[in-house]
């Protein structure tokens, strides 16, 4: 899994996407990413710098396949070949894997003058499709140091059942895995269908306490979670 930047149209569709590529003087953006969950892991982070008309991902809309693929399983290959193909500047994987509860990554992102907007994204494990988001945030161009609290969305393109089996694949229900090993077994699932198919701010994980058994696999004191999940950090110089 990777990380990447880039120019991104509307992602809506999974299809086509023009980017304008620059050749304008680079800038350097000094970037930590902070888990700030007390028993979520993140997969690979992908960060993207690009033009204010473009979008990794916007509430109220269906998800990419792309987006649907690092959702569900953190894999960002497609998210990063998108932004890649579109000239983005982008940063993958800067953690080289997850990223534990209370623990922060930092790199250095440097982008075109005229990729005004910042975008990031990372899939929260456990869970089904629900991921960390930025959403094309206006990069001040006053040096600086800047803080942005960062929420949980769910992508509306699988049931949050909660049952850890493997999964991760798009369209396999399921959860790939619990990193912490805190994860209980044989959970019936919460719930096989949802009502709300677009991206939107995920209700969080419901969890239960039995370990074997019972309708999740979740633990409710420790898998569960309120928003905000992370905070970014950006330096401007």
């Amino acid at each position: 899994m990777k990380t990447t930047t880039k120019n991104i149209t509307t992602l809506l569709s999974a299809s086509a996407i023009v980017f304008a590529s620059s050749s304008a003087m680079a800038q350097d953006l000094a970037i930590t990413v902070t888990n700030l969950t007390q028993g979520l892991h993140f997969t690979p982070v992908i960060t993207a710098a690009h033009a204010s008309d473009n979008h990794i991902f916007m509430v109220g809309t269906a998800a990419t396949p792309e987006l649907q693929a690092m959702a569900e399983g953190g894999d960002i290959s497609g998210l990063s070949s998108m932004l890649s193909n579109a000239d983005a500047n982008v940063n993958e994987n800067p953690t080289s894997g997850l990223l534990a509860p209370g623990m922060s990554t930092s790199y250095t992102l440097t982008n075109d003058a005229t990729n005004t907007h910042l975008s990031m994204t990372t899939m929260v494990l456990p869970s089904n499709d629900g991921f960390v988001g930025l959403d094309s945030w206006k990069i001040p161009t006053e040096a600086g140091t800047y803080t942005i609290m960062l929420n949980a969305y769910d992508a509306g393109t699988e049931a949050n059942n909660e049952v850890v089996n493997g999964g991760g694949a798009p369209g396999v229900l399921g959860i790939p895995a619990a990193p912490g090993g805190d994860a209980g077994s044989n959970g019936t699932g919460v719930t096989d269908t949802e009502s709300n198919t677009m991206i939107h701010i995920h209700r969080g994980n419901l969890g239960d306490d039995m370990s074997d058994g019972g309708q999740s696999d979740l633990n409710n004191s420790i898998h569960r979670w309120l928003n905000p999940v992370a905070k970014l950090t950006v330096t401007i110089q």
